[in-house]
């Protein structure tokens, strides 16, 4: 009877383990899955921008952005959102570029650039109304960031 429980067994924790196989590599989205979701978040914050509604791009900072962002302006977050320069409209926010490195991503816009982190609820953005600095090889200069 204990030969016939072993083979069971045996299959049974192989059915397991490939079940649990498949729930992690469901959970891994293709590169051109990532970028895009990163774009996408990206696209919805600067729209939020140019709506005014801060509360929307507030939810679309990652959290120690949004805690800069406070605390330098020494405002709650739509409030100090609604205080930044817009970034200038050279183009939509549907033309853009996105760059996706692991858990990172930079979405180019025409004139402004977004850098992103994907977190447990999705991507968020980490740094915003970025321009490139003078001379090669200059990180970015961005009125959010954290």
């Amino acid at each position: 009877m204990s030969r016939q429980r072993c083979p069971r067994a045996a299959l049974a924790a192989v059915t397991v383990l490939a079940a649990l196989a498949a729930l992690v590599t469901a959970g891994c989205a293709t590169p051109g899955a990532r970028a895009s979701d990163a774009s996408r978040a990206g696209t919805a914050f600067l729209r939020a921008l140019h709506a005014g509604d801060g509360a929307r791009a507030c939810e679309l900072l990652a959290p120690r952005a949004r805690q800069e962002l406070t605390s330098s302006a020494k405002a709650p977050c739509p409030e100090a959102v609604a205080g930044l320069p817009l970034p200038p409209t050279g183009g939509t926010p549907d033309e853009r570029h996105t760059d996706v490195y692991g858990q990172q991503a930079r979405v180019a816009f025409p004139g402004d650039t977004l850098f992103l982190a994907h977190f447990a609820a999705g991507w968020r953005v980490t740094a915003a109304l970025c321009r490139p600095r003078p001379g090669e090889g200059q990180p970015y200069d961005c009125e959010i960031q954290g």
